[in-house]
């Protein structure tokens, strides 16, 4: 931990860089390219953070163990270590991604809720992003169905972003699986206009941990898209809802249609996706 913290703390160090190294020298670790004493005080520096956002249990998962989830050296820039809290084994289910718009209409809430709690009557488990709108409806519909879920925070464990969102987090890291790859000690030196940067990335995890992504609302500059293109990359399935072709102005999902993106008009339309 201390020496994933380390790496990052290099100026430009970045998802890309970091993969890159990693690339170069397969089969090395975070501690490889660390000297002992920083890593070992940046981990206790680390380990301040997380106690002081009330994060009392906590693990990693880093690249090279056994618990690692290979699926996710399908991303452009793999990650080298992430922090999660609750089941990990979670991370070895079934389970398709639900994102879409911050800022959504009433029907596409109801659309949220609907697809999430058919996925999660089917054992299915849900991931999405802990943002307000979409993912936030997609998240509770799941957890009220009975159903198992992920949260893929683009902060560090114990930042809340959205604050309103807390409980809700906090009730996925306790009986469900929340995972984080922000870098507590960069987040901590940064701005948050650059530690917007960390949602991107965030979004391409959730894509590579699922085998569908399912967008149910996104305008043609949503962050959203960015998983979109995610899902094309890694070669998972991509469902769009009916109600995004209807949606006047929209050009993105004939584009993603084009690419092999699937339309989802029906429960049934899902089910056949998602055998």
């Amino acid at each position: 931990m201390g020496a994933y913290e380390t790496l990052w703390l290099a100026p430009n160090a970045s998802f890309k860089t970091l993969a890159e190294l990693f690339a170069q020298n397969p089969g090395k670790r975070p501690s490889d390219f660390t000297n002992h004493p920083d890593a070992e005080a940046n981990a206790s520096r680390a380990l301040a953070k997380l106690l002081g956002g009330g994060v009392r249990n906590f693990s990693t998962r880093i690249h090279g163990t056994g618990e690692y989830p290979i699926r996710l050296r399908d991303a452009r820039h793999p990650v080298e270590l992430l922090y999660y809290q609750g089941a990990w084994e979670l991370a070895e289910t079934r389970a398709a991604a639900v994102v879409g718009t911050r800022d959504p209409s009433p029907e596409s809430i109801k659309r949220a809720q609907r697809v999430a709690r058919e996925l999660a009557e089917r054992g299915i488990t849900v991931i999405s992003g802990l943002a307000r709108g979409i993912d936030t409806a997609a998240l509770r519909s799941a957890i009220e169905a009975g159903g198992k879920v992920i949260g893929v925070i683009g902060t560090p464990l114990g930042v809340t972003y959205p604050p309103e969102n807390r409980k809700l987090q906090e009730r996925i890291a306790e009986e469900h699986l929340l995972i984080s790859q922000v870098p507590l000690l960069r987040y901590a030196a940064q701005t948050p206009q650059h530690n917007r940067f960390f949602f991107p990335e965030r979004n391409a995890t959730m894509s590579a941990l699922s085998e569908a992504t399912i967008i149910v609302e996104a305008g043609e500059t949503s962050g959203t898209l960015t998983q979109a293109r995610a899902a094309i990359y890694q070669r998972r399935k991509l469902l769009i809802l009916e109600s995004c072709f209807q949606h006047p102005g929209l050009k993105w999902p004939a584009r993603y249609e084009a690419q092999g993106a699937i339309r989802i008009r029906t429960s049934e339309d899902l089910a056949r996706a998602l055998p």
